[in-house]
C-alpha cells in the first residue's frame, strides 16, 4: 500500500472531532443505554427509577410513583431527600443542574451520601436528560419547592423557587426524543417486571405504576422481600420445602439469598447488585453456585448418603429444579458497561461463597427432613443426567458408525453456509412431501415429524433423548441439546416450525416451542427460531386467487371479489391440502411469505407460562384457560 504525501497533508488536527455532553450522548446513544429500541427506551425509565431506589436503600424513601402519560412522557416521583439545589463549588452551577448536565457527576462517588447504590457511574440522569425532547424536575427540600426545565439536555431555565412544599422528594418528568428513538414503544408487562423486582428486593418499598399509555396500573409492595419473590416464581410448581433464607453482612457487603427446590427439571436463578438485575451474572452468581455445590456435597459425604467411591454431585445436579434469588449490596460495585448486566468485583465471589455455604450448611443440619428431600432430588438428577449423557454419546457413536450424521427423513439443502440455510420442521408426512417438492433445494431443508413429540416439561433428559422424533430433530439441527448445546455448530440459521392451522397443529407447535425453550434456549436468544404462517383461506373467482391469513383478510377478499361468477372459498385446515406450488407461493417463498420470529422478552414469564401450560399441575392450567378463553382467535372446533 502506497501512502502519498498529499494524503498525509489532508489529515490534520482540524479533522479530529471532540464531542462533549449532550452532543456525544446523542451521537452514540447505544454506548450509554445499550440500544435505541424498546430496551433502550425502558432503560431511560430504569435510570431515573434507580435513583429513587438508591434513596430507598439509603433509608430515606419508602414510596416511588411512576406514571406513563398518553403522550409517551414519563414521570417518576419519590419521597426521598430531594436532589440538592445549592451552588456546586466546582461547577459554579446548582447541584441539581450539575447532576443533570455533566456526565459522571452525582452523589454516589464519595460514599458519604450513599453507602450502596445502583447508579454509580454518575451518567444516568444526565443521559436521560440528553436523550429527551424535554425534561422537567421538581425538588421538595427544606420546606420549599424548586423547579427547572431542559430541552435536549440544555437548561432553558435556572433553578426557580416556586413556593413552599410539604415533605421532601424529587419528581422527574421527561419525554424521550423521537429523533433518537423513533416511534415510542413501551411494554407495560416489561416495565412491571422491573418494578416488581424492585419491590421484592426492597422490603417495605411501595412502587406504583400508572400507565395512561396502556390504560392500566399496578402497585407493588412486599413485606416478605425476596422470600416472597421466590414464592412468586414457584407459584405454579410443586415445591419440596419452605424457602431457605440467608442474610449476612461481611465487611461492607450485604448478602441476601432465598432459595427453594421444586419438582421441575429446570433452574431459575435471578441475581442482583444494589437492586440492579445482573442478567449476565458475575462474581456474586459464581460464588453462589460454588457455595451451593460445596455445601450439598459436604452434607452428602458427612451423612454418608452416597458411597465413598461415588462421584460428587455436579453443579448441574444441584441446580435442577432450583429457584433462587441472590441479592448483594456492595459499596463500590464494578459493573461491566453502563447497562450493568454483569458484576466484576473479584472479592464479592469469596464473600458470597462463604456466607451462602455457611448459611446453607446450618439449614441442612437443622432441617434433616427438608435436607433429605433436597438430596434425594439431586441424586435422582445425577442418575438421570448420567443416563442422558450415555444416550447422547450413543447418538453420536451411532451417527459416526452410520457414516452419515443426518436422519434419513431429512431432505437437506445443498448450501453449506448455515447463515444462508433454513429448515422447515413440518407436521406430517403428507405436508412434508408437499414441502419437499415445493421448496428451493439450494437453501431450504425439510424435516417431517410424525405426530406429537414428547412433552419435555414432564420428562427427564434421558427420556427426552430416547424419543425418536426428538433425536432426529437434535441431529438435524446439529448443535447438541441441553447443557451441551453449542450455537456455533447449528446447521441452519432459520429454523421454521410449520404446522397445520388447527387444534392439533397448535398443540404440536406448543410442544416444539417448549422443547426449544427448555433445551436450546440460546437458539431463541440469537433469533434463529421462527413460526411459518400458512394461509387460512383460499378465495377464487375465475382465474383470480386470493389467500387470506386472518378472518379480517378473508372478509376483505370477499368484498373485493363480490359479485364475481364462480366465487369459491376454501378453508385450509391442513398443510397437506395445498399442492407444492401453493405451499411455496404462500408459505415458503422468502419474497412473499410471512414468518414470525420467536423471541423471549421476559424469561421468567415465559418459564411460568410453559410450566402452566405443559406442567403436571392441572389447576393453574384450568385458571389460565378460564382467564384467556375469550381472547382466542381462529379456534378450530
Amino acid at each position: 500500500m502506497i501512502i502519498k504525501q498529499a494524503d498525509l497533508e489532508g489529515y490534520t488536527a482540524k479533522d479530529i472531532q471532540v464531542l462533549e455532553g449532550p452532543q456525544a450522548v446523542r451521537r452514540r446513544p447505544g454506548m450509554y443505554i445499550g440500544s435505541t429500541d424498546r430496551h433502550g427506551l425502558h432503560h431511560l425509565v430504569h435510570e431515573i427509577v434507580d435513583n429513587s431506589v438508591d434513596e430507598a436503600m439509603a433509608g430515606f424513601c419508602d414510596r416511588v410513583a411512576v406514571t406513563l402519560e398518553a403522550d409517551g412522557s414519563v414521570r417518576v416521583e419519590d419521597n426521598g431527600r430531594g436532589i440538592p439545589v445549592e451552588t456546586h463549588p466546582q461547577t459554579g452551577k446548582s447541584a441539581l443542574e450539575t447532576v443533570l448536565t455533566i456526565l459522571h457527576a452525582g452523589g454516589k462517588f464519595g460514599g458519604q451520601s450513599y453507602k450502596v447504590a445502583g447508579g454509580l457511574h454518575g451518567v444516568g440522569a444526565s443521559v436521560v436528560n440528553f436523550l429527551s425532547e424535554w425534561l422537567k424536575v421538581e425538588v421538595r427540600r427544606g420546606g420549599k419547592l424548586y423547579r427547572q426545565e431542559y430541552r435536549q439536555g440544555h437548561a432553558v431555565t435556572t433553578v426557580v423557587e416556586v413556593g413552599p412544599s410539604e415533605g421532601s422528594g424529587t419528581t422527574v418528568s421527561f419525554l424521550p426524543d423521537k429523533e433518537i428513538f423513533g416511534q415510542l414503544d413501551y411494554s407495560f408487562e416489561e416495565l412491571c417486571q422491573r418494578f416488581r423486582e424492585i419491590a421484592y428486593l426492597n422490603k417495605g418499598l411501595e412502587v406504583s405504576f400508572v400507565s395512561h399509555w396502556h390504560t392500566d396500573e399496578r402497585t407493588f409492595l412486599f413485606e416478605g422481600g425476596i422470600v416472597s419473590f421466590v414464592g412468586h416464581l414457584n407459584s405454579t410448581k410443586q415445591v419440596l420445602h419452605p424457602p431457605i433464607y440467608i442474610l449476612e453482612q461481611a465487611d461492607a457487603t450485604f448478602v441476601e439469598c432465598a432459595l427453594q427446590y421444586n419438582d421441575s427439571y429446570s433452574e431459575t436463578i435471578y441475581s442482583f447488585v444494589n437492586s440492579i438485575n445482573t442478567v449476565d451474572g458475575g462474581t456474586h452468581l459464581t460464588g453462589f453456585r460454588s457455595a451451593l455445590t460445596r455445601a450439598l456435597n459436604d452434607y452428602v459425604r458427612k451423612q454418608k448418603l452416597i458411597k465413598e467411591d461415588q462421584p460428587n454431585l455436579s453443579g448441574e445436579d444441584v441446580r435442577e429444579g432450583l429457584t433462587a434469588v441472590i441479592s448483594v449490596k456492595v459499596t463500590d460495585p464494578q459493573f461491566e458497561g453502563q447497562t450493568k448486566t454483569r458484576l466484576g468485583n473479584a472479592e464479592v465471589r469469596g464473600i458470597v461463597e462463604s456466607v451462602v455455604a455457611e448459611g446453607l450448611t446450618i439449614y441442612l443440619e437443622d432441617h434433616s427432613q427438608e435436607a433429605r428431600r433436597i438430596i434425594e432430588k439431586c441424586l435422582t438428577t445425577q442418575k438421570a443426567r448420567d443416563a442422558a449423557r450415555k444416550a447422547r454419546e450413543m447418538v453420536i457413536r451411532k451417527n459416526a458408525l452410520d457414516g452419515a450424521s443426518l436422519p434419513g427423513k431429512l431432505a437437506d439443502c445443498s448450501e453449506r453456509d448455515p447463515s444462508k440455510c433454513e429448515v422447515y420442521i413440518v407436521e406430517g408426512e403428507s405436508a412434508g412431501g408437499s414441502a419437499k417438492m415445493g421448496r428451493d433445494r439450494s437453501f431450504q431443508a425439510i424435516l417431517p415429524i410424525k405426530g406429537k413429540i414428547l412433552n419435555v416439561e414432564k420428562a427427564r433428559p434421558d427420556k427426552v433423548l430416547a424419543h425418536e422424533e426428538i433425536r432426529a430433530l437434535v441431529t438435524a439441527i446439529g448443535g447438541g441439546i441441553g447443557e451441551d448445546f453449542n450455537l456455533d455448530k447449528i446447521r441452519y440459521h432459520r429454523i421454521i416450525i410449520m404446522t397445520d392451522a388447527d387444534v392439533d397443529g397448535s398443540h404440536i407447535r406448543t410442544l416444539l416451542l417448549t422443547f426449544f425453550f427448555r433445551n436450546m434456549g440460546s437458539l431463541i436468544g440469537a433469533g434463529h427460531l421462527f413460526i411459518a404462517q400458512p394461509p387460512l383461506y383460499r378465495i377464487q373467482a375465475g382465474k383470480e386467487v386470493l389467500y387470506s391469513y386472518s378472518e379480517s383478510q378473508q372478509m376483505d377478499g370477499l368484498k373485493r371479489l363480490e359479485g364475481r361468477k364462480g366465487l369459491a372459498v376454501q378453508r385450509y385446515k391442513g398443510l397437506g391440502e395445498m399442492n407444492p406450488e401453493q405451499l411455496w407461493e404462500t408459505t415458503m417463498n422468502p419474497a412473499t411469505r410471512t414468518i414470525l420470529q420467536v423471541t423471549v422478552e421476559d424469561a421468567h414469564e415465559a418459564d411460568r407460562i410453559f410450566t402452566v401450560l405443559m406442567g403436571d399441575e392441572v389447576e393453574p392450567r384450568r385458571n389460565f384457560i378460564s382467564l384467556y378463553a375469550k381472547q382466542v382467535r381462529n379456534l378450530d372446533i
